[in-house]
């Protein structure tokens, strides 16, 4: 790729934007894909919305990173492969659980499993505050805000537990495979293994989207919204922010994922959630401080 534009002082024109915007966007952009696939969610399965996804976003941050010029060894193939599994079971859980449940609510629950990493990992006050905090953010969406006699609300919050449960090992394999390559490269490989590995299962109804150029649009604006533009600004932003920056502005996407919900899908959240929201967006400030 030809290398960045530059301003007259020798600035590069992407350093120019201010890092918060990038994080800001990052989030704002990754949560649109989602009510965008949530629309598709009408005429292909949400499993297989994920697995174009997935694609997508292999496509475009291969062709970006072209990660075979560095040389890769068996080791490096084989944990980008189990990368690649995690990232689609996490995703695909995910687009499974906004098919039952609000995009916020599933979104805070979500975040249960990153907390739970920097819980288990964490030294001193902050780590059991924010499970405190989790657990109290937990049980207003889960015991207060949802209907849990309703079987697809249940069937929703069973998605999007299996999806931070996937979130937590995404990030205990993605940072031992950073020790070798850049995030994005690692997640380029991911993907790549993760639609290859799965398309004999999900490529089958994926099929379904090539009906129309519409949906066709629609798909490949999901992998582009939510992998390959909000991933390229995590990666602009993250060499430029410090953590404790970066943690202030994780903390903001529960909130950002709700109100993309409301704006986009009329998904309007109760008191119960806007609290428990609240409470899971502390939780992931303090255990992302660490």
């Amino acid at each position: 790729m030809n290398a960045p534009s530059r301003c007259p002082d020798g600035v590069s024109v992407v350093d120019r934007v201010p890092p918060q915007l990038y994080i800001v966007g990052s989030g704002l952009i990754q949560y649109v894909g989602a009510a965008l696939a949530v629309v598709a969610f009408a005429s292909v399965e949400p499993a297989s919305v994920a697995w174009w996804r997935v694609l997508t976003g292999a496509v475009v941050l291969m062709a970006w990173k072209r990660p075979w010029r560095g040389g890769l060894t068996v080791s490096d193939l084989a944990i980008s492969a189990l990368f690649g599994v995690i990232i689609l079971t996490m995703n695909s859980s995910f687009y499974e659980s906004i098919a039952h449940i609000p995009l916020g609510t599933a979104v805070s629950l979500e975040f249960i499993g990153p907390v739970a990493v920097a819980v288990l990992r964490g030294r001193g006050w902050r780590p059991r505050i924010a499970a405190v905090l989790a657990f109290a953010g937990v049980a207003c969406i889960g015991g207060l805000a949802l209907d849990l006699s309703v079987p697809s609300v249940r069937v929703g919050v069973a998605w999007i537990l299996l999806a931070a449960l996937a979130w937590s090992a995404y990030i205990v394999v993605g940072q031992r495979a950073s020790t070798t390559r850049d995030g994005v490269t690692n997640l380029a490989l991911g993907c790549a293994w993760g639609s290859f590995f799965f398309a004999p299962f999900l490529g089958p109804g994926a099929m379904a989207a090539t009906a129309s150029w519409e949906l066709i649009a629609i798909v490949v604006g999901v992998g582009l919204l939510s992998t390959a533009i909000p991933y390229t600004f995590e990666a602009l932003a993250m060499r430029r922010l410090a953590a404790p920056t970066f943690a202030l502005f994780a903390a903001i996407l529960p909130a950002t994922s709700a109100l993309v919900g409301a704006v986009m899908l009329r998904q309007i959240p109760g008191l119960y959630e806007l609290i428990g929201l609240v409470l899971v967006s502390i939780a992931v400030w303090l255990a992302s401080r660490q």
